[in-house]
């Protein structure tokens, strides 16, 4: 049977811990906030390259691009998009699961985020390349990872591209999936993940002109739609990460709580019965001499 004074120490150390974990979750829901902003801010931009693109393809009479060539997959490349630190739950677990699936054989990885690399190493899949991506992703970032997927379709090294990142659903739920990225569908289905009415952009009548042409226009479209559609899934993937260790940190931090209280209650019993027993003592003692 602990002593009281295991009891105190106990619950001293559980304590530290609970204003640690409260720090980082404190820490984790700014970061939160800051990334949720970023993807936010960048929807109007969204909203109008799709807007352009839907005129675009109005006008253009026979665009064809190496980038829309759909062919037999028989090497394929995935970009896994994982965190840099963990203590964020299950996160990392669900997107390494569905990582997992790829045949190792036919698949070669390019990682974003440490925990990435540290998969493919693990598991001895091959690692094409890696990149880094801070707390607050920038389209820089993006456009490097862009560049790596790209020179590897083109240049036939592999057929497919795909992307296995974290989608951001809520503070409370995140969602591992598994992306198509090259080839690029059907240029008149090419959709921006922003959340926009297709039907509603389609029926704008304005007139737009393109210079030199529409499909001049469509063939610079289509790596910049790559590179934003890229930077708004490690936007997705950074948010999803904050959150999950928002909660992961708080749910530590109310079983650091819920610790110290039945710790408490077993101190306060532990120390009542001494003083019990004590008073015992001394009554008996005092009888006895009488």
């Amino acid at each position: 049977m602990p002593s009281t004074r295991d009891i105190r120490r106990r619950i001293r150390s559980v304590r530290s811990t609970a204003q640690i974990t409260k720090a980082m979750q404190m820490v984790a829901a700014s970061k939160m906030r800051k990334a949720q902003e970023a993807a936010l801010k960048g929807r109007p931009f969204t909203a109008l390259l799709y807007r352009f693109q839907r005129k675009a393809v109005t006008q253009a009479v026979d665009f064809t691009d190496p980038l829309l060539e759909a062919r037999a997959v028989r090497k394929r490349a995935v970009v896994l998009i994982g965190g840099d630190k963990g203590l964020c739950g299950a996160l990392n677990s669900n997107l390494f699961r569905l990582a997992s699936k790829f045949d190792p054989e036919t698949t070669v990885f390019i990682t974003a985020g440490r925990r990435a690399a540290q998969f493919v190493a693990r598991t001895r899949r091959k690692l094409e390349a890696e990149f880094a991506y801070g707390d607050s992703p920038r389209y820089g970032e993006a456009k490097a990872i862009v560049a790596c997927a790209r020179d590897l379709f083109l240049t036939r090294k592999v057929d497919q591209v795909q992307i296995v990142a974290t989608r951001f659903i809520n503070t409370l739920s995140q969602e591992a999936v598994a992306l198509e990225f090259l080839p690029v569908g059907a240029i008149t289905g090419m959709k921006l993940p922003a959340g926009l009415a297709e039907e509603k952009l389609a029926a704008e009548p304005e007139e737009v002109l393109f210079e030199p042409n529409a499909e001049a226009f469509l063939g610079y479209l289509l790596s910049l739609y790559l590179n934003v559609y890229m930077y708004q899934v490690l936007l997705n993937a950074k948010a999803s990460e904050q959150s999950a260790r928002m909660v992961a940190m708080k749910n530590a931090t109310d079983n650091a709580n819920n610790l110290i209280s039945d710790l408490t209650l077993e101190y306060n019993k532990l120390r009542q019965s001494k003083i019990t027993t004590e008073l015992l003592e001394i009554v008996g003692g005092q009888l006895g001499a009488a």
